[in-house]
């Protein structure tokens, strides 16, 4: 039986399999938005700090570093977008930093699940209540990669091995009972383990994670699709054993089969989006709400984003605040259920 998690709320057909669905809205939906007039009140001043709380390599560094781009390439903004990458405690530590900086209407943070799980597990004083939502961009999927030359040849393979072996240990880079974690134990429950037979390592980012894969530290990764496509192809080092897409995925993921073709009844998207420091100026959301808005419908954008296997998955700032408190709920019961949130 599966359990699929959407954004309007929860659906509970089981205990074990675990889905996260984002809502994906048409582009044709940006036109018009209330906030373009507003956004003309307000321009920056000076350069903006974009901060990806974690360490180069990982999902908020690309998501920073790919937006930070295009907006320049195309001319966008009078100021730059300087990305700074601010490590620890699975976003925790920039968190921190970001709550002290109240009203800053010139920084800028990249977001994803952890901004909620980390703080239900209990590892985080600040959760998304405390900052400013400015918009949701894309969605992503989840991967499982381990190195070319591994035994391993499926995830029932692996899983298999983890089975007889519990100590095997699977690395991400995010904290525990964050967004890998998550989504490799949902995946290892839905294919028969128990949830307490996998042996999570959390790394300060994705790069940390696939070093510590080549080293042999770990025996397999989980992470973001985009963030692993760039290390995916011929002549690579890391093979891919499954990705929780819905169906197959499109350029050096095509060969990679999804969760579900191996009899895994599991999917998992990871939305990512930019929020700002508390108490944010309105007319400062609105400027970066049209500006986002605007970059989404950009050729520099869209290259970028299929290159990454990322689906645009557009939120204004009061639809974002919305999802991410409908996403509260319906981890805090995935958290309770595996025995994390303490």
């Amino acid at each position: 039986m599966t359990r699929k998690f959407t954004a309007k709320g929860l659906t509970a057909k089981g205990l074990t399999a675990k889905g996260l669905t984002a809502i994906v809205l048409p582009l044709a939906a940006l036109t018009g938005l209330a906030g373009t007039a507003q956004a003309q009140d307000w321009t920056p001043t000076r350069s903006i700090e974009f901060i990806a709380p974690a360490n180069p390599g990982g999902g908020w560094d690309t998501l920073v570093r790919t937006t930070s781009r295009v907006i320049q390439q195309e001319g966008l903004a009078d100021q730059n977008f300087a990305a700074i990458n601010v490590p620890g405690g699975g976003g925790a530590v920039a968190w921190a930093q970001i709550a002290n900086d109240s009203g800053n209407p010139h920084k800028l943070f990249a977001t994803s699940p952890p901004i909620i799980l980390v703080p239900l597990a209990g590892t985080s004083r600040y959760d998304h209540t405390d900052f400013t939502p400015i918009a949701r961009l894309i969605t992503d999927y989840s991967i499982v990669l381990v190195q070319a030359d591994s035994d391993y040849q499926d995830l029932n393979d692996l899983f298999e091995a983890m089975r007889e072996n519990p100590s095997l240990s699977v690395g991400g880079g995010s904290a525990p009972g964050s967004m890998d974690h998550i989504s490799m134990v949902g995946v290892a429950t839905s294919a028969g383990l128990e949830a307490s037979g996998v042996n999570y390592i959390a790394f300060s980012g994705g790069g940390e994670a696939m070093t510590n894969l080549m080293g042999g530290h770990v025996e397999a990764v989980v992470t973001g699709a985009g963030e692993a496509s760039g290390q995916l192809g011929e002549g690579s080092d890391v093979r891919a054993l499954g990705v929780s897409a819905p169906e197959r995925m499109g350029g050096v993921l095509a060969d990679t089969p999804t969760y579900q073709e191996q009899g895994i009844d599991y999917t998992f998207d990871i939305w990512r989006g930019v929020m700002g420091t508390p108490d944010m100026p309105a007319e400062a959301v609105a400027y970066y709400e049209d500006l986002f808005a605007q970059m989404l419908e950009t050729d520099g954008w869209q290259e970028a984003r299929d290159q990454l296997g990322w689906i645009d998955a557009y939120q204004t700032s009061e639809e974002f605040g919305a999802f991410l408190d409908a996403q509260k709920e319906e981890f805090s019961e995935v958290l309770t259920e595996l025995g994390l949130i303490r």
